[in-house]
């Protein structure tokens, strides 16, 4: 019996790694696909200089409000392409964090094959992504063991979400992976004090710190993690030795990982430019610089303590991180400007992301997750029946401290979020996906296994209980499968336009403009199929185009593409009979505002609403005669 039970461990565990080898590559081939038919989204067209300047010249001058890992590491295989860097282009002498010019320059205007550029700058990023998924999985492996771990490692890789951010240079996957890394690797500090893994803990965080600002959220939720640790176990340990371990944690994980990072992508970043440009971006910052003989206001003594240090060269990199942490602060609270289904504000929505996710995430992973949530609570509330509340929720933390972490995190994490008006893409909540699916597969687990025998009855009672409680257990796997099929064939039918996917509620692929746009639906990602689209009609000689994306119209389409704009009129009048807009500068212009939100008449396509109805249905547009991808419309104006 022994031996078979080692062979059936064997072969369990042999299997979970032969089906994570598959899901893998799976996961790398869709990304690898989108990758190949998609042009640059708006995002690159900045961080892929940024990050081409970090490792060709330890420069930071661009991009400093995102830390610098994600991209430094898509543009290191850049150096094997050699391309030209305009370093004499004034978007990297004289101006103030060029990015956007000196990511046209380096594209398009330097004599580089942008497609090749972009195509190698994906590559790292997908291998990123492709190490969350392992990540993800590992951690499964360790609380549920290798046959349910594939469970949320196969979630993960097939969620459009994931599968569309993957393959970007951007940091959201990046800071998703950090946080997963940190979150696993403080609980087993907290379960397991050991020095090796107190290092553990620092490495991920220090790395996490490096992927995304939003990973600055780690240090308050390290901290209530420390803290009702703690209060569940005392009085085994001290107050003071968490409070200790928790600071020099944090201490260590900026002064190890975080601070040579930025000492070596500001080496040479010329410290004078340093300073101005820290001046430049934070002269509005709070109201601007104090007057002569006044006394700072305390968020602005924050913009003048980095501006000192940015002048001094001990100093200066830990001003560099500290400056991206302001410009972000700043945005997150300034908002912007989206469409939602039917209004577009500067104001953001509370319901902004409970609507998108609910949106966007396949319907066989949302009802996982409701049989999860469902499950979890179920659990909660026979254990606080069992005993007095708090004796109950001690218990729990003592037994199961990582599924509340987890738990925590959600909950933390969305709640912020929710809060937050910087409505610009589900993709901010990506970092609790993971959370989410574990916790749900480890309710699965439970309830799937579930084996109850009355053991006080005949043997003929526990044979029907037992035959009842299979019969049970097999619907139940059937259900858990059924959702895994439908997960994978909603995929599939995504393929390759993840960024743009919907589920059933949201109209799928073609549909979800009308809820939604900005980085959820139409990032500038189908420009390549724009062009396709431009040279299969010989008639369309001339086009407007009105493109939001990091494409470049000129290169790609020559003397054929006009750039335009609502405010420029009808392009008929100009000889120009065709037009391509972009569904995120449509939506902005021709829905109804939101209370509290201005827009020139100019800018509302009123040529165009006359000329076409719009289609019936929340958030419809003019009819378009073709479409390029899913979220450029062209229309034929005769």
């Amino acid at each position: 019996m022994r031996s078979f039970l080692r062979m059936y461990a064997a072969w369990t565990a042999a299997s979970s790694w032969f089906l994570m080898g598959i899901v893998l590559l799976a996961a790398a081939g869709l990304m690898g696909y989108s990758a190949w038919q998609e042009s640059a989204i708006m995002d690159e067209l900045a961080h892929i200089p940024a990050g081409y300047g970090y490792v060709h010249s330890l420069d930071y001058r661009l991009n400093p409000e995102h830390p610098p890992l994600v991209k430094a590491l898509a543009a290191a295989p850049l150096l094997l392409l050699q391309p030209a860097f305009p370093e004499t282009d004034p978007a990297w002498t004289t101006a103030v964090n060029g990015q956007w010019d000196m990511g046209t320059s380096f594209l398009y205007h330097s004599g580089n094959d942008p497609e090749r550029v972009i195509r190698t700058s994906r590559i790292l990023p997908i291998v990123l992504t492709l190490l969350f998924i392992l990540v993800t999985y590992l951690w499964a492996r360790e609380r549920l063991g290798p046959l349910w771990a594939n469970l949320p490692a196969v979630l993960l890789a097939l969620s459009p979400i994931v599968l569309a951010h993957g393959h970007y240079v951007t940091t959201d996957i990046g800071a998703a992976l950090g946080i997963v890394l940190t979150a696993w690797s403080a609980t087993r500090y907290l379960a397991s004090p050991t020095r090796r893994n107190f290092w553990y803990a620092v490495l991920a965080l220090g790395v996490a710190e490096l992927m995304k600002f939003s990973a600055v959220l780690l240090l308050p939720y390290l901290a209530f993690l420390f803290l009702v640790h703690w209060l569940a176990h005392r009085p085994e340990r001290t107050f003071w030795s968490y409070a200790r371990d928790l600071v020099l944690m944090c201490a260590m994980a900026y002064l190890v990982v975080v601070y040579p990072v930025y000492f070596l992508f500001t080496a040479q970043y010329p410290i004078d430019k340093q300073a101005s440009d820290t001046v430049a971006i934070l002269s509005s910052y709070e109201g601007g610089p104090p007057e002569g003989g006044t006394v700072c206001r305390p968020a602005r003594c924050l913009a003048e303590l980095d501006i000192w240090m940015s002048r001094h060269a001990l100093t200066r990199p830990i001003a560099q991180y500290l400056l991206g942490v302001i410009m972000v602060q700043q945005r997150a609270t300034a908002g912007n400007t989206a469409y939602f289904v039917g209004d577009v504000s500067a104001a953001g929505s509370h319901w902004y992301f409970p609507v998108v996710y609910a949106l966007k995430e396949t319907l066989p992973a949302l009802l996982f997750l409701l049989v999860g949530l469902w499950g979890g609570l179920s659990r909660l509330v026979d254990r606080a029946r069992a005993a007095p509340w708090l004796q109950a929720f001690r218990t729990y933390l003592r037994s199961s401290f990582t599924e509340f972490a987890m738990l925590a995190f959600v909950v933390l994490y969305w709640a912020y979020s929710v809060k937050s008006p910087l409505n610009i893409g589900v993709r901010h909540i990506l970092p609790t996906i993971p959370f989410m699916y574990l916790l749900a597969a480890s309710a699965w687990r439970r309830w799937l296994m579930r084996f109850e025998l009355r053991r006080d009855q005949g043997p003929l009672t526990m044979m029907k209980d037992a035959a009842r409680a299979m019969g049970y257990a097999t619907l139940k796997g059937a259900m858990l499968g059924a959702i895994l099929l439908w997960v994978v064939i909603e995929t599939a039918l995504a393929a390759p336009h993840f960024l743009a996917s919907f589920n059933e509620f949201g109209g799928g692929p073609t549909e979800g403009y009308r809820y939604v746009t900005d980085s959820n639906f139409d990032w500038g990602q189908d420009f390549l199929y724009l062009r396709e689209l431009v040279n299969a009609h010989p008639e369309i000689d001339r086009i407007a185009v009105d493109y939001f994306g990091a494409a470049n119209s000129a290169y790609y389409l020559g003397a054929r593409a006009a750039d335009w704009y609502s405010a420029k009129g009808d392009p008929r009048a100009q000889g120009i009979h065709w037009l391509a807009v972009s569904a995120n500068n449509l939506q902005n212009a021709i829905q109804p505002k939101a209370a509290g939100y201005s827009r020139k008449p100019e800018d509302e396509y009123g040529w165009l609403t006359a000329m076409r109805a719009s289609s019936p249905g929340l958030g419809g547009i003019p009819e378009p005669d073709y479409r390029a991808g899913t979220s450029i419309f062209v229309y034929h104006l005769p």
